[in-house]
């Protein structure tokens, strides 16, 4: 009851000021009498999916997830592909993006919102992505693996 209480409130506190910092969440809270550390704070804003976005004036604020439809979905990937994604590599099973400096984040997030099939997940460093991509079945052909060419050929078409 207590975690529902404050995850509402904090969706109604991002949903209405410009929160910067945990701690600024903290403290807002604290003022409504719903008690929250910045370890609590911090693993709400991971269960609502908050996200950190930035400002005209260079701050940055935390701010509700965006619309989940799937062409809305498509859409911001195609965006952060469009802007962030250098080059397409691939061995394996596994893609590699690499990106602008400090963008790899927002490319795994986007590719991770999609839920394609064939991805099993990403990993994002600094300006690398990793995308782990499922591989056949063991009684399954390797060497015409349509999954990692299906994968690529979408990448691709996002750029």
């Amino acid at each position: 009851m207590v975690k529902e209480r404050r995850q509402a409130a904090i969706l109604r506190l991002v949903r209405l000021n410009r929160i910067e910092t945990q701690e600024e969440l903290v403290r807002r809270l604290q003022e409504e009498g719903i008690p929250a550390t910045q370890a609590t704070v911090s693993r709400d804003i991971k269960d609502l999916r908050l996200s950190k976005v930035q400002a005209g004036d260079g701050h940055s604020y935390y701010a509700l997830p965006a619309s989940s439809s799937p062409g809305d979905l498509l859409q911001r990937a195609r965006r952060a592909f469009q802007d962030y994604v250098l080059r397409i590599d691939w061995t394996g099973n596994l893609i590699l993006l690499r990106c602008l400096p400090g963008t790899a984040s927002t490319v795994s997030q986007a590719l991770d919102d999609l839920h394609w099939d064939e991805i099993m997940g990403t990993l994002a460093g600094d300006d690398t992505v990793l995308v782990i991509v499922r591989r056949p079945e063991e009684d399954q052909e390797v060497p015409g693996w349509e999954p990692l060419r299906t994968v690529v050929r979408r990448l691709r078409d996002l750029r």
